[in-house]
């Protein structure tokens, strides 16, 4: 709980208007905190524009976050769409939902504004997300319009019938053309924003790769994974000492630029939710994913 008393420099001010200058939070916020009883004056419940006086004492609780989600006017690229479905590609740097802080700038609030036809299968914040890739990780992304067709999706996700390939730049050379990764993922206890190989609380994970090309200091691999663990790509090749190129949290300390993680997700195959056709979409990496490529290729 915080205590603010009014002194000369903020007498006979706007209370709404005195708290968005010092708190650093918008108007709306404030005056949402201040009809929720968050905020009070000398222990009272007041309008936003009540005027303060010398003398007042104002109290402030724990301040609800906003988490309204709104449509922003982001461009989206669209691989495929029909009554049921829409296929994305997702850039680098886009979170696909809104949480932790982020609900603003993700890939929701740009489906939001671009049709209102999304499934709420997944809860007001994953309109439409049946599946999701990190912030940093592009490529292709499955989003549903109806909730029978996000059903039918995730338990096809579920269930492996979804074919999911990944490209990655990892460190290192890689001796084997093939490789399994069986190893349980689960949160890390020394820092639970990581995730890490372990038999504690942790689920099965495994991840297959195969070499495409391999160069100085680095390898350029091919990943199909049987499990959909969080941050699984990365741990898995942390974990086998040959980890994503420019992985902030999960790779070496140095760190090239600021694009992320050198991870594409770059095809999907699925049976389609009404017609049970199979449809196939590939697509290329970012040109700055290619760029660091080329660097390591031609070093």
């Amino acid at each position: 709980m915080k205590e603010i008393v009014v002194n000369e420099d903020n007498n006979l001010k706007r209370l709404d208007v005195f708290l968005t200058q010092e708190l650093n939070e918008s108007r709306n916020f404030i005056i949402k905190n201040i009809k929720n009883g968050n905020i009070t004056v000398n222990n009272k419940i007041v309008k936003g524009g009540y005027s303060l006086r010398l003398g007042d004492t104002i109290k402030i609780g724990d301040l609800k976050v906003d988490t309204s989600i709104k449509a922003e006017d982001i461009p989206i690229d669209i691989l495929y769409e029909d009554d049921d479905i829409i296929v994305v590609n997702k850039k680098s740097g886009m979170v696909v939902h809104p949480g932790n802080g982020n609900y603003s700038h993700t890939l929701v609030n740009a489906l939001m504004n671009y049709t209102d036809e999304l499934s709420d299968e997944g809860g007001s914040e994953r309109c439409g997300i049946v599946h999701r890739i990190d912030k940093d990780t592009s490529g292709i992304l499955l989003i549903a319009k109806t909730n029978t067709a996000h059903r039918i999706l995730s338990d096809d996700f579920k269930n492996k019938r979804i074919k999911r390939k990944y490209l990655a730049l990892v460190h290192g050379v890689i001796e084997n053309n093939k490789g399994k990764i069986n190893a349980p993922i689960g949160r890390s206890k020394i820092d639970r924003k990581k995730m890490c190989v372990t038999d504690e609380n942790s689920k099965n994970a495994v991840t297959n790769f195969t070499v495409l090309e391999r160069y100085k200091t680095s390898t350029l691999i091919e990943l199909v994974l049987e499990t959909g663990r969080t941050h699984q790509i990365r741990v898995h090749m942390e974990y086998i000492n040959h980890p994503v190129v420019n992985d902030p949290v999960y790779g070496k300390k140095k760190i090239i630029n600021d694009y992320g993680q050198m991870l594409h997700a770059e095809y999907l195959g699925f049976n389609h939710p009404k017609t049970h056709k199979f449809m196939e979409f590939s697509v290329k990496p970012e040109k700055e994913f290619i760029e660091i490529l080329n660097m390591f290729k031609n070093s």
